[in-house]
């Protein structure tokens, strides 16, 4: 099996869960914060659905420099649910499809993440995607889950079975 093939299968896992969260976002409520030092809900949101994208510059690109972004900029204004969705959708199937391409020579090579001249991280390319996209958009789907629990919205069952839904895989 390439490393390839492992990365989707947990892929697929995430994107479904990460998916699922997003379709209960509540329209109107994308100002709310839990607490003054956390992110807005619609915030939150978009930069979940956003994720997957720049998973995908992880695979595609050598490296990336903040100070001097190739890249193009991603809005985190919350438009609404389905915009969302779509964002997830297209970013997914772009890094789906990068993360299907990719050889593991080109998987296991350095990848290096800087601001400027601040190295933020240069290790193997498997472990900046691990670290960087897939940890990175469990938790905030995660925590977009606490926000749908402290707004009173059904928590999907993820992992294993919510207080809200029984969990099936």
């Amino acid at each position: 099996m390439t490393i390839a093939e492992i990365l989707l299968q947990d892929y697929d896992v995430e994107i479904s869960n990460t998916r699922r969260t997003l379709e209960r976002v509540p329209e109107g409520k994308n100002d709310w914060k839990c607490h003054d030092k956390s992110m807005p809900l619609g915030k939150l949101a978009v930069h979940c659905a956003s994720l997957p994208l720049f998973g995908s510059y992880i695979i595609l690109d050598d490296g990336m420099d903040l100070a001097k972004p190739t890249r193009p900029q991603t809005s985190f204004v919350f438009e609404s649910r389905q915009a969302c969705l779509n964002k997830l959708d297209e970013g997914a199937a772009a890094c789906r499809n990068a993360i299907a391409a990719a050889s593991d020579e080109a998987l296991a090579a350095p990848w290096k993440f800087s601001y400027g001249e601040q190295i933020i991280s240069n290790g193997p390319r498997t472990l900046a995607f691990r670290q960087m996209f897939f940890n990175h958009l469990v938790h905030h789907t995660a925590q977009l889950g606490v926000y749908l629990r402290l707004n009173d919205i059904p928590v999907p069952a993820l992992y294993g079975p919510s207080a809200d839904e029984q969990w099936s895989s």
